[in-house]
């Protein structure tokens, strides 16, 4: 089944990589995706191909070993890898909107020069420790703390489901901790922990619900030392950054929630017209094609959702409403059109085979991840001057 994926407002180079990205989700990572799934095992092949391919390093300047292109470009090709495996598109949305674009944005050039290129390359791996026990949401209720000590800082604490954190190419984490207090409010500041650091443990996998192939774990940090120079960003610096950094990776989920979406509706697509039931095509029947065309619906809305807000982040213009915006409509997209297609395949839509099964599964994380669905509503409240 082939929808139409016209985008009017592309580029040919846009398009070109949408084209690629497609193509390669289609091509090698569909045919391994329910293996994947099913060991709960992230295939390094796969993760290789694509750092030869240069998503990692998509929206960073050459100088630092990336592709020299932006954000929308990252998300054309989230969107594309999670049509058909959301935790290979959550692997690389982690990679780059939580491991390498704090240092971008935030480190110091010595910082830049020495952490990006792996990062950037794919050789390496870096997370970001913010959610613990006690704060997920109110990231402000941070219990890790992390405390001067001459040279060093010295960092006690625990995290939980932290993405990309265990893995034979994780390189660090960087984490919010307590350093202090002002005004009567913590201060909150981000570290880079390498993974090698004594008193780091990566706690055993989460079994989780879905996106089984994603790597996931609980941190805790026990008197960990780390150079003082580990420091990303200004002292205290560390909650405002984290903010501008959730806004940015909300666009990202956005697409890969879109893709997601469009995943499901083009495996709905395809089973409704094969599919015969009493004599005729499933897609034959009116209350099927009413679904089928609600779930291009929320597609073609969530896409454009998306594409709004990444434009004007990458034209320096304000984007955290729209992020939300985007970010809340393609999650409930994914949500939904997972849903309907798993109805329309009936009992095989129940079958992890079957990629609607693995949607159902992998898609309620996106109205929680990097902001419940309640946390959207409110930035959008906010900025309608009414909370």
């Amino acid at each position: 089944m082939a929808l139409s994926t016209a985008r009017l407002d592309l580029t040919e180079e846009e398009r070109e990589l949408s084209a690629l990205v497609r193509q390669f989700a289609d091509e090698v990572v569909a045919p391994t995706s329910y293996e994947a799934d099913r060991t709960k095992t992230l295939s390094w092949d796969v993760i290789a191909q694509m750092g030869e391919m240069g998503l990692f390093g998509l929206p960073f300047p050459e100088e630092y070993g990336g592709q020299g292109g932006d954000y929308f470009a990252l998300c054309l090709a989230i969107e594309a890898l999670a049509r058909v495996d959301q935790s290979i598109a959550i692997t690389l949305e982690a990679a780059v909107s939580l491991g390498a674009m704090p240092v971008f944005r935030f480190g110091t050039e010595e910082q830049k020069h020495e952490l990006l290129p792996q990062l950037l390359s794919g050789e390496g791996l870096a997370a970001f420790g913010l959610t613990e026990p006690e704060a997920g949401s109110d990231a402000g209720a941070t219990r890790t703390t992390a405390r001067r000590e001459g040279e060093e800082w010295v960092i006690d604490g625990a995290k939980q489901f932290i993405t990309n954190s265990g893995t034979p190419l994780t390189r660090f984490v960087t984490v919010t901790a307590v350093t202090g207090e002002r005004d009567g409010r913590k201060e909150i500041s981000t570290i880079m922990v390498p993974s090698d650091t004594p008193g780091f443990t990566v706690g055993p996998a989460y079994d989780k619900v879905g996106w089984h192939a994603s790597d996931t774990h609980p941190l805790s940090f026990s008197g960990v030392r780390v150079p003082a120079g580990n420091l990303l960003g200004e002292q205290g610096r560390g909650f405002a950054n984290f903010l501008h950094i959730l806004d940015e990776g909300r666009i990202a989920i956005a697409a890969l929630s879109t893709g997601a979406a469009e995943g499901c509706l083009e495996a709905a697509v395809d089973y409704a017209r094969q599919r015969t039931v009493f004599g005729e095509p499933l897609a034959s029947r009116q209350s099927v094609q009413f679904t089928l065309a609600r779930m291009q619906q929320r597609v073609h809305v969530s896409r454009l959702a998306w594409q709004h807000a990444a434009r004007l982040r990458d034209a320096g213009q304000p984007f955290k409403a729209e992020a939300a915006i985007a970010k809340l409509t393609a999650s409930d997209a994914a949500m939904d059109n997972a849903r309907e297609a798993t109805q329309i395949f009936g009992g095989n839509g129940f079958m992890n085979e079957y990629p609607v099964g693995r949607h159902y599964r992998d898609s309620k994380i996106l109205e929680i991840g990097e902001g419940t669905s309640e946390v959207q509503l409110l930035v959008i409240a906010r900025a309608l001057g009414v909370a």
